[in-house]
């Protein structure tokens, strides 16, 4: 199970290869939302998305003559061009299992990182079985996206950020909400502010539809996903919490939030015109709940992670439609 030492110890591996990427705020968003918003954008670390951080930890960690045989790993796109990049800087090959109806825009960044991309439809074919097949049949690694210890402690890297940029605002009491998918960054956030931010609290946000970690967390134990399809914000769209993930979220986070495609296309909107950043649906989640459901949060200020901008110009233009000239 990831602790904070583990957390500690990937931030040691990550340093000088990872970016300490901002936190930043609108007084535009501010009036929106009631309160103070700080948006952790971790849309500008390597890759467009945080998943960097828990890829590098995690084959950073390998050993050098299994990491040289290759590694594998299945992603809607920002897990894996963070492990193709990754792969790519330790000059070890990586398989990269793809939805065949990820964004264009995440298969041919993969690729071309150098990452072999084996594409799948994610109606009727089971990710974890085929990467489970390569991996064996190829000698590989098998990095998964969130239920991997060391992919949690990348994660986790996030919240130490997060923790000293929040103490430098003089924040020490708020909400961090967290896009979710199967709970990695989730946890991984977690972990890091009981250790060093006890008054920041972690919560996911996830689409309306697809919210079983904030269902899970209601229940007391892991409630699935009736579809995995069927939202914009693709890159959190996962079956269920993890089963390593879940008993970190059950006891250290908050109730989760959920917000609707629309409200994560003005989000993303909202992030481009205040904080000039791009985000993509799922990376936007968390600043949409902050925005749009500030009745479910308590306190003066509210800390959001604007997990990904991997976004195809198609969605994005949809998004900036909301506001024409």
């Amino acid at each position: 199970m990831t602790d904070i030492a583990m957390i500690e110890a990937a931030a040691a591996r990550l340093a000088g290869h990872a970016r300490r990427t901002p936190l930043l705020s609108s007084p535009f968003l501010d009036a929106i939302a009631g309160r103070r918003v700080l948006v952790k954008a971790e849309c500008l670390q390597h890759t467009g998305s945080f998943k960097f951080r828990g890829a590098w930890s995690a084959v950073s960690a390998l050993d050098p003559g299994r990491r040289a045989r290759g590694v594998i790993a299945y992603s809607s796109g920002n897990h894996a061009q963070g492990v193709a990049l990754a792969a790519a800087r330790h000059g070890a090959p990586a398989v990269i299992v793809m939805p065949a109806d990820a964004p264009r825009l995440k298969i041919e960044n993969t690729r071309a990182l150098g990452a072999e991309v084996v594409l799948y439809d994610r109606a009727t074919e089971d990710r974890d079985a085929i990467g489970l097949s390569l991996s064996e049949e190829r000698g590989l690694t098998l990095i998964r996206p969130f239920d991997e210890p060391l992919v949690i402690a990348g994660q986790g890297t996030t919240g130490l950020e997060i923790a000293a940029q929040a103490a430098e605002e003089g924040v020490t009491q708020a909400d961090v909400l967290t896009c979710c998918g199967g709970g990695g960054l989730a946890a991984g956030i977690a972990l890091a502010l009981e250790a060093h931010a006890p008054g920041l609290r972690a919560r996911p946000a996830e689409p309306e539809g697809f919210d079983d970690t904030a269902r899970s967390l209601a229940a007391g134990a892991i409630r699935r996903n009736a579809a995995l399809t069927g939202s914009i914000c693709d890159a959190i769209v996962t079956p269920e919490p993890g089963q390593i993930t879940f008993p970190i979220l059950a006891r250290l986070c908050g109730p989760g939030l959920a917000v609707s495609d629309e409200e994560a296309l003005e989000a993303m909107a909202l992030a481009f015109l205040r904080l000039k950043i791009v985000l993509e649906p799922g990376g936007a989640v968390a600043l949409a709940a902050a925005l749009f459901r500030p009745e479910a949060i308590a306190g003066d200020a509210v800390i959001c992670v604007a997990s990904g901008g991997n976004v195809d110009p198609s969605v994005f233009a949809r998004a900036l439609a909301r506001f024409p000239d």
